[in-house]
Order: structure tokens, then sequence, then C-alpha cells
């Protein structure tokens, strides 16, 4: 009995130290990267923003949703970037986050036209690499809160790619959200395995080059 506790406690230790790692790699990876002025932050000819849930659980607007956005109007009206790419899942014909982007961009007067989607922006990693790989980009902005940025970011740089990252608004974590921290802790580790293992894309496909 005392080995099987001894065991156990072994694993809890190290499966606790590998969680401190990864979000070492991932905070460090992005310092001097990460803007939350609008002014400051340099010219990118694309902005990537990271598709989520127009709706929370609740059915109520998700305000990582419209801060996001918010971000997105306030750079391209800055001239901080001349293109918007989307990334977002769309695994199935009533889930769709980037057309729902886009229409709520255009009903905040961006041009359609200087808008791109990304249907296949299933997870982080997958939009990193498909921005790469299918919409031709080797430098962008990552737009989406700090805490998803900094992970953006870390495998930007573990797959070459020359991305910065502009800081929505956050939304303040209550008590009962703790579940979304420790999601995102659990999200570096896997990102960290990603890179490793070299984890591609579930979808790469034809290419479409943002001109």
């Amino acid at each position: 009995m005392k080995r099987l506790l001894y065991i156990l406690l072994s694993l809890a230790l190290a499966a606790i130290a590998a969680i401190i790692v990864c979000n070492i790699l991932v905070v460090r990876s992005a310092e001097g990267r990460m803007y939350d002025d609008v002014e400051s932050i340099p010219y990118n000819k694309v902005g990537l923003v990271l598709g989520t849930s127009k709706y929370n659980r609740y059915g109520a607007i998700n305000a990582f949703y419209v801060r996001r956005l918010n971000a997105c109007v306030s750079l391209y009206r800055a001239g901080k970037i001349d293109h918007i790419l989307i990334s977002g899942d769309n695994s199935y014909k009533a889930y769709d986050e980037p057309t729902w982007m886009m229409q709520d961009l255009v009903a905040q007067g961006i041009p359609e036209e200087v808008i791109h989607l990304d249907y296949a922006g299933f997870r982080t990693l997958d939009s990193m690499v498909r921005a790469k790989e299918v919409f031709g980009l080797n430098s962008f902005t990552v737009i989406s809160q700090k805490f998803h940025n900094e992970r953006a970011l870390y495998i930007t740089q573990r797959k070459g790619i020359d991305a910065i990252a502009f800081n929505a608004e956050d939304v303040p974590v209550r008590s009962w959200q703790i579940r979304m921290i420790v999601r995102e802790w659990l999200a570096r580790v896997n990102a960290f395995l990603d890179i490793l293992i070299t984890r591609q894309p579930h979808f790469l496909g034809e290419q479409i080059p943002i001109e």
C-alpha cells in the first residue's frame, strides 16, 4: 500500500512539474512580442483573429468573442493591419466561428473584401500552421486574449513564423471559471507535446495566398 501511494505521489508531482515547466516555456516565448496598446504595435499586413464561440454556455454573447472583434477593429482602423484572417472551427454546418466573426466585423464597417476565412482552425496549432502553409504568411499579428496569445506565440516560435500578438481585453475570471484556468494550463502542456512530436493540423489542402 505504501509503495502504491509513493508511486501515485511521484506521478502527481511529475505532472505538476510538467505543467509548471510548460507554462514557463510558453510565457517566456511570448516576451517582447505581445502588445496591449494600438499605437505601439508594429504594422503587419495580416491580423489573424483566433476564433471562439459567439455564445457562452448560457446562450448569452461570449465576452471573449466580442473583445477579440473589438481588438481587430481597433487595429484595422488604426492602419496596423490591412487584411484580416479569421481562423476558427466550422466542424459542422450549424457551428461556424469564421462566418459569425466575419458578419459581425462587416457590421462594424470592416470591408468584406479584406476578410479571409479559415474554416479549419480547429486548434491553435492548426490556425498557426495553416496561416503559413495554406495562406502563405511568414509574419502576422495574432489577435486574442493574452493567455491565448502566449500559447499561439509559443507555437509560432517553434514553427519558424515571425509573429507578434495584440492582446484583446481580457474577461475577469470568477471563482466558478477556475476550470478555464486549469484548461489553459493543460492546453500548454498539450502545445508542448504537439511541438515535441511534430503534430500536424487536421487539414492543410491547396494554398490560398493572401496578396
